[in-house]
């Protein structure tokens, strides 16, 4: 039996547009709705509140802790207009990584893939070590095939196939609901114009902060990686390399995992044709 829908006018700015959310639905599933309605106006970098119009007072108020929708209603979301700087700190604990449609059919086709191969390999290793859990995606493996097998993803939490180009599907959304905490998406593989662009718009409008590994990231065309990293780094995704973000995970010479993570650091990246067109 289907679930049952209810009417909500939802407004942003001078926008105003008619839908339905499932009865019963709370903050989250408002906050999406809002997203898939108003995201191309909506900057994911402030804070924002909900409000409802009360019949009672005649103007908006602030939702009451714990709202759900179970009757028609008219919401509106309001910006604070307070910019929310990101940091980019990353704690193992409330870290993901994602591995990007790393597959055997994209091998002769994307600059440098033997590259970021071994690097994406170190970042899941650095993972491993951490105890960070990994998220996997596949692009249709039926024809691309499977992630490369340089790159070992039998200790991943989740390795699933698509044909979304975005890796945020239902499947990974539910596993990401599963992990406690989670803050920061550390997101790399192919092709960064294509399906790492997407995830990480996808992701940051979850409201999650992501880091995408430059020396781990690459496509067909090096021009289409370098205008997909510069628009990605002015939407305030932080693009990083795979050495900084796993000396930042370990933070310090004292951490009991820190030989481990220096071993994997001790040799450089490759310096490949990636290095000049970040």
């Amino acid at each position: 039996m289907a679930e049952p829908q209810v009417p909500v006018l939802f407004c942003f700015s001078a926008f105003s547009r008619p839908s339905t959310v499932p009865a019963g639905s709370g903050y989250e599933v408002l906050i999406q709705k809002f997203l898939s309605l108003y995201g191309d106006l909506i900057d994911v970098h402030r804070k924002f509140v909900i409000q409802q119009h009360s019949v009672d007072w005649g103007e908006y108020i602030d939702l009451p802790k714990g709202f759900v929708v179970h009757e028609r209603c008219k919401l509106r979301l309001v910006s604070l207009q307070v910019p929310m700087t990101s940091l980019g700190n990353l704690v193992p604990s409330s870290t993901v990584f994602f591995c990007c449609d790393m597959q055997e059919r994209f091998r002769p086709a994307i600059k440098y893939f033997g590259d970021i191969i071994s690097v994406g390999q170190r970042l899941l290793q650095g993972a491993h070590i951490l105890g960070i859990p990994v998220i996997v995606t596949e692009q249709y493996p039926k024809g691309l095939g499977s992630t490369v097998a340089e790159i070992d993803v039998t200790t991943a939490k989740l390795v699933h196939p698509k044909t979304k180009f975005s890796m945020v599907v239902p499947e990974v959304e539910a596993t990401l609901n599963e992990i406690p905490g989670v803050q920061s998406v550390v997101l790399f593989g192919v092709e960064t114009h294509v399906c790492v662009q997407q995830t990480a718009l996808d992701l940051i409008g979850r409201g999650l902060e992501v880091h995408i590994v430059a020396d781990a990231t690459s496509s067909r065309s090096m021009m289409d990686r370098m205008f997909a990293l510069e628009r990605l780094a002015r939407t305030g995704i932080i693009i990083t390399t795979s050495e900084a973000v796993l000396l930042q995970l370990v933070a310090d010479k004292d951490h009991p995992h820190f030989k481990q993570v220096q071993n994997l650091t001790k040799a450089s990246a490759p310096e490949s044709g990636l290095l000049s067109k970040v």
